[in-house]
């Protein structure tokens, strides 16, 4: 089956009156139909900004894409016209963004907001717009449609207005649906019925999906393929199972330590036996990245050749295939000699 989504060497540059932002460097993968892809990275990893880059979503200057391809059904989304990507967005293509307080217009009901993607990219009418509107907020769980279809986002509380959001990224049925960290903002108990919509709309509507997030712990229940990101560049990716259980990467290996184990024993009154770890020190100046691996100064298993040469993307030694690394070093060898 051919891949919906081939993204080939994207690089992506901000041009500042201090320097030149070297976003991202160089990322590739291939996402298959109904594949979900989590997108893993803290703050400047470059996780959204390849995404947004790919949709001509970037302000251009400062942004500019410097190099690659992104193949979506393979046309490439980098070489089109504004128009071009304006008929994909919210139709072939839809996206729900981080902060629905933020996206959505606060002067246009929820119900407007939805009908504009309908009637833009379905043709429908005013009325069958809106009826299909109030069918989209029933399907994300929001109670009373046929009242709500007609209130601003300020009437929202969080958790609706980011099912508002989904709503309005799945009315044209999309191909593949795009989530910017959209639980960020959210309580737990609204996060994991967000999760749960997620889930059973992807099986229902069969589309493909990139969520992006800082969070390892939603990567678990919702991705078929982890891509970790660091420094505008691919650490790890390959079968989410396979990344949890056999790391490759010290930055993957520091993210999963960072999780709480809910599973240790209490000791002396605290939730947890096992210490949170840090990963010491802070993410790279992008104005003037290391020249070697960008997560090199802060990896305590990084070896002299990981400081000076840039480690590519290849398949992990004794690894499941399609599970693929970025290190000039065996983090399994390397933890085992640090135990000892």
């Amino acid at each position: 089956m051919a891949p919906l989504l081939q993204v080939k060497d994207l690089t992506v540059r901000f041009d500042t009156a201090d320097g030149t932002v070297q976003a991202v460097s160089g990322v590739s993968y291939d996402l298959a139909p109904g594949e979900t892809l989590a997108v893993v990275g803290e703050s400047g990893s470059g996780k959204s900004v390849h995404v947004l880059a790919m949709l001509g979503l970037i302000p251009k200057p400062p942004g500019r894409i410097a190099g690659g391809q992104a193949l979506f059904e393979g046309r490439d989304l980098l070489a089109m016209s504004e128009r071009e990507l304006r008929s994909l967005r919210g139709g072939a293509i839809g996206m729900i963004f981080q902060d629905p307080m933020s996206a959505l217009n606060p002067v246009l009901s929820v119900g407007y907001q939805i009908t504009e993607s309908l009637r833009t990219h379905m043709k429908l009418s005013k009325k069958a717009a809106m009826a299909r509107a109030v069918e989209l907020l029933d399907l994300v769980g929001i109670s009373e449609p046929q009242r709500r279809v007609v209130h601003y986002p300020h009437q929202f509380s969080g958790g609706m207005r980011q099912r508002a959001m989904i709503a309005i990224g799945i009315a044209c049925e999309p191909r593949l649906l795009i989530a910017d960290e959209p639980t960020t903002a959210l309580d737990v108990t609204v996060q994991a019925q967000i999760l749960d919509l997620v889930r059973r709309l992807r099986k229902q509507l069969g589309m493909a999906m990139i969520w992006i997030t800082h969070d390892m712990g939603v990567v678990a229940g919702i991705a078929d393929t982890v891509q970790v990101m660091y420094g505008g560049r691919v650490q790890e990716r390959g079968p989410a199972r396979q990344v949890f259980r056999d790391t490759r990467s010290a930055y993957t290996w520091g993210l999963l330590q960072s999780l709480p184990d809910h599973d240790a024993p209490p000791s002396a009154g605290v939730a947890s036996a096992r210490r949170l770890v840090q990963i010491p020190g802070y993410p790279p100046d992008m104005m003037n990245p290391p020249p070697g691996d960008p997560f090199a100064p802060r990896n305590p298993f990084a070896t002299e050749r990981c400081h000076s040469e840039v480690p590519p993307l290849v398949q992990a030694p004794g690894a499941s295939p399609g599970h693929m690394v970025a290190a000039w070093y065996d983090l399994r060898t390397a933890r085992a000699g640090a135990a000892a």
